[in-house]
């Protein structure tokens, strides 16, 4: 699959090439910089406006094959000789680098940026000073410019994205480690959630609150009343989830989730990905022997083609609670073998249909604590 270049590069370019016009006087319609991967990356500069003491262009984001909302984004950069430069001479070079429309900011601690900056992270913020440094130790010019990245699209784009929920606000955030948008990325997923994890953590919070989506986030603010804001989203990774809170320090993490997803974990499954497996129904059948089932409900719910329908087959029996015990027991006790018991786990399993099927003893506790 076609790989594509992340916001940090297209910044970094639209930067490089606006530079280069303002201190050259001449226009720039491509511009090549290396990426932090060793990919060079050629871009085509667009949307160019001269000015007498700044320069403004654009880059268009192409994430490749890869399904990035930001794909097809004009990444802006306005660079301008700041005021003091014009006063006073200097020894050597700087760059200063703010954003602006469309480049959210930073309200919540945790994050890779300060509250207060712009969500400009590190390795963007590096890119772009390096490849604007570069340009003036080219043309011998010893100042101090000012660099505003800006993306017009941004404040509509970052509902699309974790950015409302992290408490970046008004805009999307300049982002990438590589300077490459890897198709699919699995590890941009984990890589999210070390983030909204990372900056609970830095909240105060001494409980992981987790979902696999966003149905276990209504459900517990429907039952629970709990705080959406609060919950971290961790996919099909739970596995990768229970590894990182405990890195991160936490004393404990509740997981809620459907039976859908969950019943896999009760198998052993740390990543429930329909791609990774699916022994839903072996699962839920054999737990329901386990629990009294014969042999013939047993085969019925193997012909199930969802949980929910099962767990109707299961309820008539009369074995419902009995089986859904038993699943949560599975549940926590592979939980608990890969954290190594390191870490208070609890859990709350739910239907659509049934609602809450069982819950660990000190999951309403857990709760509460998180609440306070």
């Amino acid at each position: 699959m076609r790989k594509g270049f992340t916001t940090g590069s297209c910044s970094a370019a639209a930067a490089k090439a606006a530079a280069y016009m303002l201190l050259t006087g001449q226009e720039k319609l491509n511009i090549e910089i290396e990426t932090p991967a060793g990919v060079m990356f050629a871009a085509k500069i667009v949307d160019i406006i001269r000015e007498e003491r700044q320069v403004t262009c654009a880059v268009i984001k192409d994430g490749g094959d890869d399904p990035d909302v930001t794909t097809g984004a004009h990444v802006t950069a306005t660079v301008s000789i700041a005021e003091d430069t014009l006063e006073q001479s200097f020894n050597e070079p700087s760059v200063f680098i703010d954003g602006g429309v469309g480049v959210g900011r930073v309200t919540l601690p945790g994050l890779d940026q300060p509250v207060g900056n712009a969500a400009i992270n590190s390795v963007p913020r590096e890119m772009i000073e390096k490849e604007v440094m570069e340009v003036c130790k080219l043309l011998d010019f010893n100042g101090k410019l000012n660099v505003v990245i800006s993306v017009p699209e941004g404040v509509e784009l970052a509902s699309k994205t974790f950015n409302p929920r992290l408490g970046i606000t008004d805009g999307i955030s300049i982002l990438g480690t590589t300077g490459i948008v890897e198709p699919m990325s699995n590890k941009a997923i984990i890589d999210t959630i070390n983030v909204e994890l990372s900056q609970k953590k830095a909240l105060g919070f001494k409980y992981a609150a987790v979902t696999p989506g966003n149905y276990g986030l209504k459900f517990m603010k429907d039952t629970f009343d709990y705080d959406l804001e609060a919950s971290v989203k961790c996919s099909n990774f739970i596995g990768e989830t229970v590894d990182r809170v405990i890195d991160l320090g936490f004393e404990g993490m509740i997981i809620t989730g459907h039976i859908g997803k969950l019943i896999k974990v009760a198998g052993g499954i740390m990543n429930t990905h329909s791609h990774e497996a699916d022994a839903r129904m072996e699962i839920l059948a054999s737990q329901l022997v386990r629990a009294g089932g014969d042999a013939d409900l047993a085969r019925k719910v193997l012909n199930c083609l969802n949980t929910e329908e099962a767990l109707n087959l299961i309820k008539e029996a009369n074995l419902l609670k009995q089986t859904m015990d038993i699943v949560l027991e599975k549940i926590l006790f592979y939980l608990n073998f890969r954290a190594g018991s390191k870490i208070k786990i609890e859990c709350i399993l739910y239907s659509n249909e049934f609602g809450i099927l069982a819950q660990s003893h000190g999951a309403l506790n857990m709760l509460k604590c998180l609440h306070e």
